[in-house]
């Protein structure tokens, strides 16, 4: 239903708790240092915390909400006090009511976020029956997409990562790739020549800034204009405000791995 119910601005809010005592029903609590609505039904939404907050944080709003229930609200109240449950356990509680169904997946299935295990890294020794022995290689890649212009920023896996900065030529002439560059950390490619670099930038930003990174590594040719790759990788380090070095690994046109 549309109904009148409070609106916190978090941005305003210094979290001194003068609304809190004005609200008798318990809706708006001090959590993490700010003011929160605790719960939708626990607010009448007639305003009588208004006008007690210093920083005019509070305002009414008709949104859709459920129904003001008042006795759930007054058992809240009392369950608090009595120290019979936690705020935490009601946000918690609301977290997972309000939390829809996973939709299917809709778009290109090669933006389809992935995660890939490979349970065995190991070279794989192949003897034919004329005595000749050869190798091959594992692939090392543990995430899809890798483009950077795909990835979303928020992505589970660049959780507590390694990050690996590719310029889209490096795994053609670096024959090594896989098991030298790639194996460990999550990547994600692109051309400072071809595409657009303050988009880059933008993005490594968003991606370096709001996950829980371990390492940066930039691998680049060295052709002169590859040199924009490691440029946005820094301008994104330095927009963040953390206090990452970024590993800088260049390729020869030839194949051979240099570190700058």
């Amino acid at each position: 239903m549309i109904r009148k119910i409070i609106e916190i601005d978090e941005e305003r809010c210094n979290g001194c708790g003068l609304c809190v005592p004005n609200c008798a029903e318990g809706a708006i609590q001090i959590i993490d240092g700010k003011a929160k609505l605790v719960k939708d039904e626990y607010c009448d939404g007639l305003g009588a915390c208004l006008g007690h907050c210093p920083q005019d944080a509070l305002r009414i709003v008709e949104r859709d909400a459920p129904e003001f229930d008042e006795e759930a609200a007054m058992e809240f109240v009392k369950n608090l006090k009595e120290n019979k449950i936690t705020v935490e356990e009601v946000l918690t509680e609301e977290a997972r009511d309000k939390k829809p169904e996973k939709p299917a997946f809709v778009g290109c299935p090669g933006s389809r976020m992935r995660v890939i295990n490979h349970e065995n890294t190991a070279p794989v020794v192949e003897e034919s029956g004329n005595g000749d022995i050869s190798f091959s290689l594992k692939p090392q890649l543990q995430q899809w997409p890798v483009q950077l212009s795909l990835v979303p920023v928020n992505a589970p896996y660049f959780r507590d990562a390694d990050l690996l900065i590719t310029a889209d030529c490096v795994p053609f002439a670096y024959p090594d790739y896989h098991p030298k560059l790639l194996k460990g950390k999550k990547v994600v490619v692109g051309c400072p020549k071809l595409d657009n670099l303050d988009f880059y930038i933008k993005k490594l930003t968003a991606i370096v800034k709001e996950n829980t990174l371990k390492s940066i590594t930039v691998a680049f040719m060295e052709v002169p204009c590859c040199n924009g790759i490691v440029y946005a990788a820094e301008q994104a380090v330095k927009a963040s405000g953390k206090e990452l070095k970024i590993n800088k690994v260049r390729i020869t046109i030839d194949g051979k791995k240099e570190q700058v």
